[in-house]
């Protein structure tokens, strides 16, 4: 019988560490030919925007998508988890919070492979809603002492210092440009919603490590051609969503900065046919575009854990 969560279930019921585990797993599968990813589909409409993705983790038995519709004044995402031996619907569940944490956890897992282990700063420009759980995740794999944070708006990146420094007990300061939260940053993320880059080449000591996952259209760039001019490896989560959905990638595929053979995925990575990073003064990136098998990874499981404690609304099919 399949069933229905809502958001407040899967909060209650998903951790960092579980979607760190689920997302890895991924990567890995991935790796082996063992995961089918459609990238993203978008149906432009007069008020709003349509978004579609799906995913089949072959070795989890599971396959599903993730449907969102942006239409003002808010997001709303559902995420449909169906048994890849039958067919059968196994839950849905709603998922912005489960998108949070996911693409948070892609991030933690390429800091993992990429990032240098000696890595004890961390720079992020934005202090959203994605920023939070960027900063759990970095944090969770590197022993992070010192953030500095950006922000446009001075009040919001105090109070996202303030709220961090106390969830996760270390030091998270406001800093008053986004250069001044770059220079001197082991790890930088950007978490933003710029259409115009807001990381420069110049801005990166040697050696930095760059979770970007702002940008996810060809309408949108976080990063500048420079920070590519930097970089000896670029990793995506998806090659062929990124030449789709990569404003940046494709930029700078054209300023000659990039071209596509230096862009692997992030699976190669985990499952060792690539290093990450082969020497501590490289500057290596992770452009995380988002894609459904992360989504399907998590849902996983979260729909084992609310099945086992019983939680959950009953669906009529």
């Amino acid at each position: 019988m399949a069933f229905f969560l809502t958001e407040a279930q899967v909060a209650t019921l998903l951790t960092m560490s579980e979607a760190l585990d689920a997302v890895e797993r991924a990567f890995a599968a991935q790796g082996q030919a063992e995961v089918l990813n459609n990238p993203r589909q978008r149906l432009y409409l007069p008020d709003g925007v349509f978004h579609q993705m799906s995913a089949a983790l072959l070795s989890e038995g599971v396959f599903g998508f993730k449907a969102y519709a942006s239409f003002a004044p808010k997001t709303r995402f559902l995420v449909f988890l169906y048994d890849a031996d039958n067919g059968n619907l196994l839950c849905v569940m709603e998922a912005d919070r489960l998108g949070q944490v996911r693409t948070g956890a892609a991030s933690g897992i390429a800091t993992r492979y990429m990032a240098r282990q000696d890595a004890r700063t961390l720079g992020i420009i934005g202090a959203g809603w994605q920023a939070e759980t960027q900063l759990e995740a970095v944090c969770a794999m590197r022993p992070i002492a010192r953030v500095k944070v950006f922000s446009r708006h001075a009040e919001r990146r105090e109070q996202f210092a303030e709220r961090m420094s106390q969830r996760l007990g270390i030091s998270v300061v406001p800093a008053d440009t986004a250069e001044e939260a770059t220079r001197g940053s082991a790890i930088v993320v950007c978490a933003t919603t710029a259409r115009e880059p807001v990381l420069f080449g110049e801005w990166l000591d040697d050696g930095t490590h760059i979770n970007a996952i702002g940008a996810n259209a060809l309408s949108r760039r976080e990063l500048d051609v420079s920070v590519f001019a930097r970089c000896h490896t670029v990793a995506v989560d998806d090659r062929e969503q990124a030449k789709i959905e990569s404003g940046e990638i494709l930029t700078a595929v054209e300023a000659r900065k990039l071209n596509w053979r230096q862009v692997i995925e992030m699976a190669d990575i985990v499952a060792g046919r690539v290093p990450g990073r082969t020497d501590p003064a490289e500057v290596t990136l992770f452009k995380s575009l988002g894609v459904a098998m992360e989504d399907v990874a998590v849902a996983h499981v979260v729909y084992r854990k609310a099945l086992a404690q019983g939680i959950g609304q009953s669906l009529p099919f």
